[in-house]
């Protein structure tokens, strides 16, 4: 009896920790933001938004919200994988870095918006 709960407990034990190795080699090493990747976002959001482009942006759309990313997957080296999403009524605008000393954020992409057709998540005063 003692031999079949630790059999069964060592499976699952071994069944948790390859979810988990699983999660971290597939999942959160190339997409998830370490405490350093959250610090070189956060400067990335401040240039992003002093840039001409943000001030374009500002005066013709109505900003949501400000989102972060990291895709290590998607090649490259510092700081090609991180981007700045500025969520609008009307579209999503991609800013990066301009150079690899990232000394500019510059406006490099537009995607569909989620705000066009569907109505705001929180009541954003409406």
């Amino acid at each position: 009896m003692k031999k079949k709960i630790f059999i069964t407990l060592l499976i699952v034990s071994v069944c948790i920790n390859i979810y988990f190795l699983g999660k971290w080699l597939l999942i959160d090493q190339w997409y998830v933001a370490n405490e350093e990747d959250e610090t070189i976002l956060g400067e990335m959001v401040v240039k992003a938004i002093n840039s001409n482009d943000y001030r374009d942006i500002s005066e013709s759309e109505q900003i949501i919200s400000i989102k972060t990313s990291v895709d290590r997957n998607k090649g490259g080296v510092f700081p090609y994988h991180y981007d700045i999403s500025v969520l609008t009524d009307k579209q999503t605008h991609i800013f990066s870095c301009e150079d690899d000393r990232c000394t500019k954020v510059e406006k490099y992409g537009e995607m569909y918006s989620n705000y066009r057709d569907e109505r705001s998540i929180l009541p954003l005063g409406k």
